[in-house]
């Protein structure tokens, strides 16, 4: 669990990975990239924003799980604990040793989008965090219980889209895509005053990026969006 510790940047394949990412998000209008202070999320965010000449900024709540005096160890060996059960089946009551909690993070992570999207209303923007990060926040606005989040998945350089209009409300646009992404078109024969509102939906929709797992028990890493 490479959690926060320094060092841990992309490798080969991870670079090519978000080289691939930035093509599939080059055509959107983004005014802004946010990422994760860590190292493999910073060198995945700066490859998406090269093609639309943006600068990263770097937000700490955006960061990974502080997986406390588990960080560091072999996935293996943690499995073996009698606090797993708990990691997969309820996570809502656990707390990592001298760590965090998942229930402390979802609730940073939902604060800063929420705030993102105040700051950026009718824009769109990316943000590149860390998977465990990103299913806490989709479970949030799925409605999903916090015990129930690991049944969600975030595969690397996957896209996950939201919609948070000013005036309440949520929509899902993505989930764990990994195809071309492109913002909905409103429906040509709907009415005009309806149209509007789907160009302003469009708009507000935030792209919600987030760097990989590191793979097994080594610390080779990805990035996921």
């Amino acid at each position: 669990m490479a959690g926060w510790t320094p060092g841990v940047h992309l490798n080969e394949e991870g670079q090519k990975a978000a080289e691939q990412l930035a093509e599939r998000l080059a055509s959107l209008p983004l005014k802004a990239i946010y990422s994760s202070p860590l190292e493999r999320c910073l060198e995945t965010a700066a490859t998406l924003a090269r093609p639309h000449q943006l600068e990263v900024v770097e937000v700490a709540d955006l960061g990974e799980v502080r997986f406390g005096d588990w960080e560091g160890q072999k996935l293996k060996a943690l499995a073996k604990e009698k606090v797993w059960y708990a990691v997969q089946h309820t996570p809502s009551r656990f707390r990592f040793p001298h760590g965090e909690s998942f229930l402390e993070v979802q609730q940073r992570a939902v604060a800063t989008l929420e705030g993102l999207s105040r700051r950026h209303e009718k824009e769109a923007i990316a943000v590149v965090s860390h998977a465990d990060v990103i299913k806490l926040v989709l479970a949030h606005y799925l409605g999903i219980h916090l015990d129930m989040f690991q049944r969600l998945h975030v595969a690397p350089t996957s896209v996950s889209v939201l919609a948070l209009p000013a005036a309440g409300g949520v929509h899902v646009l993505r989930l764990n895509d990994d195809g071309p992404i492109r913002f909905p078109e409103p429906d040509q024969e709907r009415p005009a005053k309806k149209q509007k509102a789907g160009k302003q939906k469009a708009a507000r929709s935030a792209v919600a990026s987030a760097n990989g797992q590191p793979a097994a028990d080594d610390l080779r890493e990805k990035e996921e969006v």
